[in-house]
């Protein structure tokens, strides 16, 4: 099955006429004759009933006509996108998120690199740090945006964007809202919302321990999402990073001795990049990301958590 007989069989089906359809297709009627009759023996069976002066689809016409213009319209659409791509006017960009970072640290570069390219498609996901690198391995995601990730791939490439405090999050009407700070052992007597997802769980488990904070006493949840919804029901105490969006009701209180976390983009290094991508790199690493910095002083507490 080629194109020109499916462009064919379509025209004499809008037509009903072999002689005006073929005046339409600018080609002979008797090649256009033919390609009919080459597709219907391919099809296994007449697409036409044809008759004095005019023609009608047979039950395995009708049956083709909407499969035969999906096809020659997706055919025509692919061949436009590919023209797109030569001219660079379309790109498409595989971004992935980790379970910690919120869309807002993309959504203006995004929304700029929409005002550069005519058409832009976007495939924006969220996964967890080893799926990532997964991802990236494999060509499914272009870049990520994640905290610190410990993976010894050669060819993964990094760039920080910024370093963020992390935070108590709590509803106003906790006593920790009208405080300046919290230690990390005020948290032994509330019951805390943790989150395993994050990329940073196994050195914030070897902090609770050290102060004394019982975990198996906690909420467990598998998004921030989650956390914050609870938090908002007055269900616990969380510990958030600063760039994470909350709502009117919580309150963020820092730490007596912040802890740090470094947002990075992430990518493959060596691997060719659309101009669109690089323009996204551009524009995320020369973001203003003031308004996430801590405004004072902050003491790492492991080289992980930097």
């Amino acid at each position: 099955m080629e194109m020109h007989q499916i462009r064919y069989f379509l025209a004499v089906a809008e037509t009903l006429n072999f002689t005006r359809a073929a005046e339409g297709c600018n080609v002979a009627q008797p090649s256009l004759t033919r390609a009919i009759k080459n597709l219907e023996i391919e099809l296994g069976g007449d697409l036409f009933r044809r008759e004095r002066g005019s023609s009608h689809l047979t039950n395995l016409g009708r049956a083709m006509l909407p499969l035969l213009t999906n096809a020659y319209n997706n055919a025509i659409a692919a061949k436009s996108q590919a023209e797109s791509f030569k001219k660079g006017d379309f790109a498409a960009i595989r971004i992935t998120l980790s379970q910690t970072v919120d869309f807002d640290l993309v959504a203006d570069a995004l929304a700029e690199l929409e005002r550069a390219f005519t058409n832009i498609q976007l495939t924006c996901q969220r996964v967890g740090v080893v799926e990532m690198i997964d991802r990236l391995r494999s060509g499914d995601a272009e870049v990520a945006l994640a905290g610190p990730i410990q993976d010894s791939w050669d060819r993964l490439d990094s760039w920080p964007l910024f370093t963020e405090a992390h935070s108590i999050v709590v509803l106003s009407e906790h006593p920790f809202a009208s405080r300046d700070s919290v230690d990390l052992s005020d948290l032994r007597d509330e019951r805390l919302i943790v989150r395993p997802y994050c990329e940073q769980w196994q050195d914030w488990l070897a902090l609770f321990e050290a102060v004394g904070v019982d975990v198996r006493q906690c909420h467990e949840v598998s998004s921030d999402h989650d956390a914050i919804c609870l938090l908002e029901a007055g269900l616990g105490v969380g510990l958030l990073p600063q760039s994470i969006r909350v709502s009117g009701d919580l309150r963020k209180v820092a730490l007596t001795k912040p802890i740090e976390r470094t947002i990075r983009i992430y990518a493959v290094a060596g691997r060719q990049r659309s101009p669109a991508l690089s323009a996204l790199l551009d524009l995320l690493r020369s973001a203003d990301w003031t308004h996430y910095q801590q405004l004072t002083p902050a003491i790492r507490s492991t080289e992980a958590l930097a």
